[in-house]
Parts: structure tokens; C-alpha cells; sequence
């Protein structure tokens, strides 16, 4: 059980250290620049942090059917982005907490650093000195006007710098190397059109019904032995992972009477550089065509790894960010239509994100286990891992509508990391 007032305070705490969790959203009518974030004058704690009691005998399933309907709800925009649900009376004496953030605020990996400011890494941790309350200014239309007006001019000078830069070393370039200057050029503007090719229906000839519904379920696994099967191919515990989400698709289709060669896997690669402690968004959202043919476990996950290094060493994904700048200046009405296309086509995605390899803390209670649960971004499953001490704990989130016997489907995905492991 949670201690309720030192878990307020840990919330009170947090919202005004990390300046996300206090801010709305708030458009420019006026103005081509984007959204600002902006303080919310009237926030209250009591919104965000909801106490709940457990439905049924309170085991992990009963959890997941409290956590499935959260998840499919909508922010309410006038609000900051997130939401925490905390569940007492689970079986065994013990409670949950179910915690929902928008993806503006922070990628998995800047959502670990996050927690990081809810968590202690020990049970008897000293209280952390309460910040003072930060200041809310809410900016007239004028004062918005002249903010986005700043707000872009930093934006276009940072752009220049960087293309004078790259001008620069390009001219360099060609004069050292007229004819590799000419080839690099060429793989650029193919990586880009492979990058940002429309898609218009999955690869999968049984999962294309989509919804707007979902259906949440979890599985784990050791992690000295994914991080073992994965050295038989001198590669790394993503290749693991990944392998045996698809080894899992691939089950699951032949159960049906389906025999897909590949299937089209949707993977954010996190462009953070070592040291980085960015804790908002930073990733290259790929599209990568995995094999699933193979019926030996150790080739598919050799090809597997030789699939997603390659879509890491794309040349664009350097230019992810200005592209992603211009694409904002669409309507949006064509920008919506603009990423249907690119996302309709996801049978899967996948997501891996390093955890803590330390036991942690919330509110003086030990953390037992933290599982994590990707948007299905318009793909039928996404499957996200999350490690936590030895374990990876791996949360399955499932659109019911392109796959109706969810049961199935986890038996044979379970099935498919212990071929995995078995590799070790």
C-alpha cells in the first residue's frame, strides 16, 4: 500500500521541477509557428492524480481491463498532457499506479529519465526539498504574437547556421571528392524517398481491420538470457527482442493459414548521443520490412539485425528534424493525411527502452515490477519492452479488431520468446 499524502507530495514535487507536467498546450491562431507550451494557471493536482480501487480478486489481468479504457481516452487539451491512476487493493496487499503521458511530452527513453524524479532508489530515501511554486504567466494574444514571431526567427537562424555548416563541408567535400560527393548526394535523396514513401495497407493479408479500441496484456523474461541468445549472432539484446516479436507475428499467421515472407515493423531509433539527457522527444521513427519466412529462429535473427542496422544507418534520418519543421507549416488537414499514409501501412511496432537495473522506490513502497504500453500509431500490435533489475518486462498492447483472439496470439508470442531464450 502507498502512503497517500507522501505520494501527493512526491506528484507536487515532480510537477514543479519537471515543467512539462504543469503546462498546457496553447496554439498560435495568429501565427504559422507552432504550439507553445504555456503554464496553466489553474492547475490542480487533484485531476491528474486519481485514486481507484481494484476491480474483481485484483490480479495483474483485472489490472490491465482498469488500465485498457484509460488508455483509450483522450487528453483534455485545455490541461497538461498526463494522467496518473493509483490502484489499492490489488491481491497480495499491494497497489498500482497507471501512468499516462501524451507523446508530446516525452519518448519512452526521455519517460524513464522522468520517473526518475518520481522514484527513490531506496526505501528510507531522505524527503527531497520542495521547490517553491514556479510562476504560471499566461501570455495575451499580442504577447503570443511576438513570442512566435521570436520563437521562429531562433528556429530559422539555428537551420541557417547548420545548412551554412553542412554547405561548407559539403563544398569541402566535393572538392576533395567530386565523385563521391555526387554518390553520398544520390543515397541521401534515396534514403529520403525511402523514408517518406506512402504506404497504403499493411503487408499482413489477416490483420487489417483496425479500431479504436485495444485490448492490454504482459509478459517477462530474463535478461541474461535474451542478452545470451542475442551473442549467438554477435548482436544485441534489441535483436532479441525484436526477434521474437516477430517470430511471434509469424506463429500467430501460420496458426491462420497465412504465410507471409515479411511483415512491416514500425521501431523509433533514439537519436540521443551518449551522455544526452534530453527528456523530451528525440527518435527517428522507421518503418523497417522484417523477415518472417525463416523457420530457424537463429536466421531470422540474423536477418533481423541486419534489416534494423541498416535502417539506422540511413542517411536521412539526419534530416528528421528540419523536415519534420517544414511539414509542420502544412494544413492540417494535409498533414493528418500526410502521416495516415505513412503509418496506415504498420502490421507491428516495437519499442525497447533501458530501464532501471536497480530495485526503486514510490512513496516508501518497493517497485515490483514496471511494465510499458506503446500506441498502436495505427499498426495492429505494438509490442514495448522495458527493463527493470534482471527482468524485461514486455507490455502488449493489441487492436482487437485486426486481431480477434488476442488469447492466440499472446500464446504464440509467449511461445516465440521461449525460442528465443532457448537460443541461449
Amino acid at each position: 500500500p502507498l502512503d497517500r499524502k507522501l505520494l501527493h507530495r512526491t506528484f507536487e514535487r515532480a510537477r514543479r521541477v519537471v515543467p512539462r507536467l504543469r503546462q498546457r498546450v496553447q496554439s498560435n491562431p495568429l501565427s504559422l509557428a507552432p504550439p507553445r507550451w504555456e503554464g496553466d494557471p489553474n492547475f490542480d493536482l487533484r485531476y491528474h492524480l486519481r485514486p481507484a480501487r481494484a476491480i474483481g480478486s485484483g490480479t495483474m489481468r483485472d489490472l490491465l481491463r482498469m488500465a485498457a479504457p484509460i488508455a483509450m481516452q483522450g487528453f483534455d487539451r485545455a490541461r497538461p498532457l498526463w494522467e496518473a491512476t493509483v490502484v489499492e487493493g490489488l491481491a497480495g496487499d499491494r497497489s498500482a499506479i497507471i501512468l499516462k503521458f501524451h507523446h508530446s511530452i516525452t519518448d519512452g527513453v526521455g519517460g524513464v529519465q522522468l520517473m526518475l524524479e518520481l522514484f527513490d532508489l531506496s526505501e528510507d530515501a531522505p524527503e527531497r526539498p520542495m521547490p517553491p511554486e514556479p510562476p504560471a504567466q499566461v501570455l495575451n494574444q499580442t504577447a503570443r504574437f511576438v513570442d512566435a514571431f521570436q520563437h521562429e526567427r531562433r528556429r530559422q537562424l539555428g537551420l541557417a547556421r547548420r545548412a551554412a555548416a553542412a554547405g561548407v563541408e559539403g563544398l569541402r567535400n566535393a572538392v576533395a571528392d567530386p565523385n563521391g560527393s555526387v554518390i553520398a548526394s544520390s543515397e541521401l535523396a534515396s534514403s529520403v524517398s525511402r523514408i517518406l514513401r506512402p504506404v497504403t495497407s499493411p503487408l499482413s493479408p489477416i490483420m487489417r481491420r483496425r479500431s479504436l479500441s485495444n485490448h492490454l496484456d504482459v509478459l517477462s523474461m530474463p535478461l541474461d538470457a535474451a542478452k545470451a541468445a542475442a551473442k549467438r549472432i554477435g548482436g544485441s539484446l534489441n535483436d532479441a527482442f525484436v526477434t521474437g516479436a516477430a517470430r511471434g507475428m509469424q506463429r500467430y499467421h501460420r496458426h491462420h493459414g497465412s504465410f507471409p515472407t515479411q511483415l512491416r515493423m514500425g521501431m523509433p531509433i533514439n537519436t540521443r548521443t551518449a551522455g544526452s539527457s534530453t527528456p523530451g522527444n528525440s527518435f527517428v521513427p522507421a518503418r523497417i520490412e522484417v523477415p518472417v519466412h525463416h523457420d530457424d529462429p537463429l536466421e531470422m535473427m540474423q536477418a533481423i539485425h541486419d534489416r534494423v542496422r541498416a535502417a539506422r544507418d540511413e542517411p536521412a534520418n539526419q534530416l528528421v528534424e528540419p523536415v519534420a519543421n517544414l511539414l509542420n507549416r502544412l494544413p492540417t488537414s494535409v498533414l493528418t493525411q500526410l502521416f495516415g499514409t505513412l503509418m496506415r501501412g504498420q502490421d507491428f511496432q516495437t519499442s525497447n527502452v533501458p530501464g532501471a537495473p536497480i530495485p526503486l522506490y514510490l512513496a516508501g513502497a518497493g517497485v515490483a515490477a514496471v511494465f510499458p504500453f506503446g500506441p498502436l500509431a495505427g499498426s495492429a500490435v505494438n509490442v514495448t519492452l522495458l527493463s527493470y533489475q534482471d527482468e524485461l518486462n514486455i507490455g502488449v498492447n493489441v487492436d482487437p479488431a485486426a486481431v480477434p483472439d488476442v488469447d492466440v496470439f499472446m500464446e504464440h508470442l509467449r511461445t516465440a520468446y521461449e525460442e528465443v531464450l532457448d537460443l541461449a
